[in-house]
């Protein structure tokens, strides 16, 4: 059978298992908002050990950062390391502090324990979205760059029916759609990731010094290390992965929708390290792509040539399988949660008497608007990695610094409880340091400035303002 034909065959068989999934989960969804968004903050360790996995290891992971390896070669690292690494950091942390409550989005968390101000839990809201939707675009996209190399096919008219396929299952199941379609695809992601790297790396022997060789041969053994990488670069590159991953909805939604601190905190952290040897794992494939082949026109097609040329079809078919998993679990998940960030923090707080129905009902509704922008984003984006960068640098520059300053400022030494407000941050101060740190990491002061500046005009706006009083922003728990 040749891969063409077994490409697309992996691809009806997984859609229909995933919307069969979907179908059977619709009607436990739709019982109300709060099981639509976290599952009713229900879920047990496997649940949430599986779906961190396999959102976490979505097609930018597998192709996205082959191609920056490629590109830059070890100076990737950092930014892996930043992204996969604060997971760690995330569990260790926050995800056991934030595995205590119940709410649907982060925006929601600040808004009751930090701020008490709906204008801080839009923007708020909006910038966490950015990064939802510039993940489900780069998973169309990393999904239709292998399927047009595999296949031939145009990727443009995949990446439309991808996303055609992301957004019905999701629209239909909420959160558990997300979550059981991911232990399948987590238990995949597992499996098949050792195959995938175990012929991805025997073009080198599996030894560095002998990739070093080989880059040396082509011209290009900078691609090797990170002595000539400046400094500046390599803490950028580290806090913006750092950064944009702690104001990533996904993450917090699953410790949300954990049944305790516990599960939410050990998903995590095995689900984090993971992440950092497999992400770290996908760079070098690129590098050793670069050493056998420097001449690729596009850096998207280095892991694909490298399959293409180094392995058997039925490792491609499952290279597929592995991929086509992981991207189908990352797009329903960051597609689910701009869906609810959008409902929960744009819409709920400016019209309180919505009912649960109708509050479901517009989180349909989004699911298909975004769905739709992000194939359209996928299409026009040059690089996998680029969608995701610029949606890190703008809300980890913004939000992380004022969640941050707004846990460690607090009013009494009482712990945070929902419904209690104990932070000293105002809503002006709140406001103005997410607006200032996001711009001042997008201009070429870089993240670094905007990270420090941010929770300066945070803390100095908060001296200078009146805040909140809990009667002028009502509490919205789940």
């Amino acid at each position: 059978m040749s891969l063409s034909a077994l490409v697309w065959i992996i691809t009806i068989v997984f859609c229909g298992i995933f919307l069969w999934i979907s179908l059977a989960v619709k009607d436990t969804a739709s019982q109300s908002f709060s099981h639509y968004a976290i599952a009713g903050g229900t879920l047990p360790l496997i649940l949430i050990l599986f779906t961190d996995i396999a959102t976490i290891m979505g097609a930018g992971n597998f192709i996205g950062h082959a191609a920056q390896g490629y590109k830059i070669g070890m100076a990737d690292i950092p930014f892996v390391f930043g992204e996969q690494g604060s997971k760690v950091i995330f569990a260790l942390l926050f995800a056991g502090f934030a595995g205590r409550f119940t709410y649907n989005t982060l925006s929601e968390m600040m808004d009751d324990l930090l701020v008490r101000d709906k204008v801080t839990r839009a923007i708020t809201g909006v910038l966490t979205a950015c990064i939802m939707i510039a993940w489900v675009g780069g998973q169309a996209k990393g999904l239709g760059d292998i399927f047009a190399v595999f296949t031939g096919a145009d990727p443009i008219p995949i990446i439309m029916l991808f996303n055609v396929v992301f957004i019905v299952y999701t629209y239909l199941g909420g959160i558990y759609s997300v979550v059981w379609t991911d232990l399948l695809q987590g238990i995949i992601v597992v499996v098949f990731a050792f195959i995938f790297y175990g012929y991805a790396l025997a073009p080198v022997n599996f030894s560095f010094a002998v990739l070093q060789q080989k880059l040396a041969e082509v011209g290009a053994p900078e691609l090797a290390t990170l002595s000539n990488v400046p400094v500046g670069t390599i803490m950028k590159n580290f806090v913006t992965g750092c950064f944009g991953i702690l104001a990533a909805q996904i993450y917090w939604q699953r410790c949300f929708a954990a049944k305790d601190s516990a599960t939410a905190r050990n998903g995590m952290l095995v689900s984090g390290i993971a992440a950092v040897v497999f992400v770290s794992l996908t760079a070098i494939v690129g590098i050793v792509t670069h050493a056998i082949n420097p001449n690729l026109a596009d850096p998207n097609q280095a892991m694909p040539w490298l399959m293409l040329n180094y392995v058997p079809t039925w490792v491609l078919a499952v290279v597929y399988t592995l991929i086509l998993a992981a991207a189908m679990s990352s797009a329903d998940s960051n597609l689910n949660a701009a869906s609810i960030i959008l409902v929960n923090d744009l819409i709920r707080p400016f019209a309180p008497g919505k009912t649960d129905q109708e509050l479901v009902n517009y989180a349909k509704l989004l699911t298909i608007i975004v769905g739709v922008f992000a194939s359209l984003a996928a299409i026009y984006s040059s690089s996998i990695i680029g969608l995701f960068s610029k949606a890190y640098t703008m809300a980890g520059g913004g939000i992380v610094p004022v969640l941050l300053v707004g846990l460690l400022w607090k009013k009494t030494g009482e712990p945070f409880t929902m419904g209690t407000q104990n932070s000293r941050i105002t809503p002006w101060g709140a406001r103005l340091g997410i607006i200032v740190g996001s711009v001042i990491s997008l201009s070429s002061l870089g993240i670094l400035w905007g990270v420090a500046i941010s929770a300066v005009v945070t803390i100095i706006v908060s001296l200078l303002t009146p805040g909140a009083s809990a009667s002028e922003t009502p509490n919205l728990k789940a």
